[in-house]
């Protein structure tokens, strides 16, 4: 029997509870009791609990993964409500990890969270990528994407990257560990140029809950090794037309971050 890469050991023993809880999971025949457990086993690192680091971590806690990482310094906002729908009105001026934790821990008390109140750098993302199996990216500019992309090749993480601007959504799963591309494949001019965010140019609220939940399908589908985690495709989603495509993405042979930035061992 294979088992995941995104945790040491396998514990295979649930209690009733559990077996109550994620009844739903274990009866799918793709998931099942292995699969159960590997979520279980699993440790995710969130970078952004906006709006699509809070239907995202939502997801991630029901689903039982085990422990949950939440990097974000910022505090909530009366704006944020429109779409960041983890938090309530009595947690404006809160910081976001910490009303996140709390709301995640009331969702599902089995799984870990562990609130980081620091914005993403090359320094902090450093000091906890590492500390996870793998890392989600729901942050709204595009240096931040850089430095979270950059510091997954760097730790060789798989990254799940979703971006929501007006109505559009997009989404992708990088596995530089594995030889695929990264952010920076995907966009070699990003670090020239800089997209408007959501505070600048509006964004539908619902769209951001759409894209977040996909994230937290990717970040299943990678944990228990679903079909299709060989390759990195970059889905397109049209909230106006109601279409999605996608496309496979490959590695740019001049991206020079796969050479320069891989930390030994």
């Amino acid at each position: 029997m294979k088992v995941s890469n995104y945790h040491h050991f396998m514990d295979m023993n649930f209690s009733d509870h559990e077996l109550e809880r994620y009844s739903r999971h274990i009866l799918l025949p793709q998931v099942g009791a292995i699969g159960q457990a590997r979520l279980r086993g699993a440790s995710v690192l969130v970078v952004g609990a906006g709006g699509l680091g809070a239907p995202l971590l939502q997801q991630l806690a029901a689903s039982g993964i085990g422990r949950i990482g939440i990097m974000d310094d910022d505090r909530v906002d009366l704006s944020n409500l429109q779409r960041q729908v983890l938090y309530g009105t009595d947690d404006i001026g809160a910081f976001k990890v910490e009303a996140a934790a709390k709301r995640l821990k009331a969702l599902n008390p089995l799984v870990t969270v562990s609130p980081h109140p620091v914005r993403a750098r090359g320094t902090t993302l450093d000091a906890l990528v590492s500390q996870y199996d793998l890392v989600c990216d729901g942050t709204d500019n595009v240096a931040t994407r850089l430095a979270v992309s950059d510091a997954c090749v760097r730790h060789g993480r798989s990254l799940v990257s979703g971006a929501v601007q007006g109505f559009s959504g997009q989404l992708a799963v990088f596995r530089p560990q594995k030889g695929g591309p990264c952010y920076r494949c995907l966009f070699p001019e990003a670090a020239q140029t800089e997209a408007p965010n959501c505070g600048m140019s509006g964004v539908l609220g619902a769209a951001t809950g759409v894209m977040g939940s996909l994230m937290a399908v990717e970040v299943m589908r990678e944990v228990i090794e679903l079909e299709g985690t060989d390759q990195t495709r970059v889905s397109l989603w049209d909230a106006l037309s109601g279409t999605m495509e996608s496309f496979v993405l490959k590695r740019d042979p001049a991206c020079q971050i796969h050479h320069d930035e891989r930390v030994p061992g």
